[in-house]
């Protein structure tokens, strides 16, 4: 009965929503973690590069929507440490399903909102691992691409240009635990830290 309830509810908002198809371009900085072994410390991180992606949005309601988010970067994981840094190339894929509290209702022309939402990441290695490897005894840089769960935090303004098009900045904060295959500890040694890609993005979408 309550199900049904809020099917009917979704069914009576449906007509009157509105659908946002966009992209944008960004630029991603990391918060890398470290690698503490007995051959001693390194930084382990993926290198700020810059982004692009795309969004879906469905805008059911005044002041809440839903959007299915894609977002590539062009980061390589790297290791440094004493001064000395390698890297292998690499890039990430990021999809993620947010939620979006807007201050203002859907017919106003600026709409600042806050999100949070989830989804997974995929950090991908394209290219092959350093021979010799520069940190043996510290930690290994490997040709091996993992999935992570990741959470999504941020906000932005959505502005209207006109009735169909509208301009938007976003901010959004990916996290996801240390991808410990491929920034790999030595045998003995321990990875810390949360991997945080605080992304800036600026976006163009077709409203309808």
């Amino acid at each position: 009965m309550v199900l049904g309830a809020a099917a009917l509810a979704v069914w009576a908002q449906s007509d009157t929503s509105e659908w946002e198809i966009g992209g944008n371009i960004g630029y991603g900085a990391y918060r890398n973690g470290t690698i503490f072994a007995p051959g001693g410390t390194a930084t382990a991180g993926i290198r700020n590069r810059f982004t692009a992606g795309v969004v879906i949005c469905d805008d059911l309601y005044e002041h809440v929507s839903g959007e299915l988010r894609y977002q590539y970067q062009d980061g390589h994981p790297f290791l440094s440490s004493g001064g000395m840094a390698k890297d292998i190339q690499g890039q990430s894929h990021t999809f993620t399903y947010e939620l979006l509290f807007h201050i203002k209702p859907r017919d106003a022309r600026m709409r600042p909102f806050v999100a949070v939402g989830a989804g997974i990441k995929n950090y991908n290695i394209v290219g092959p691992p350093p021979d010799p490897q520069p940190f043996p005894a510290i930690g290994t840089l490997n040709n091996s691409d993992e999935w992570k769960l990741t959470a999504a935090l941020g906000g932005g303004v959505k502005y209207r240009l006109y009735e169909h098009l509208l301009v938007r900045v976003d901010f959004r904060d990916y996290i996801t635990q240390f991808p410990k295959r491929q920034l790999a500890p030595a045998p003995t040694g321990t990875a810390r830290g949360l991997f945080q890609q605080f992304t800036t993005m600026l976006g163009v979408s077709y409203v309808f």
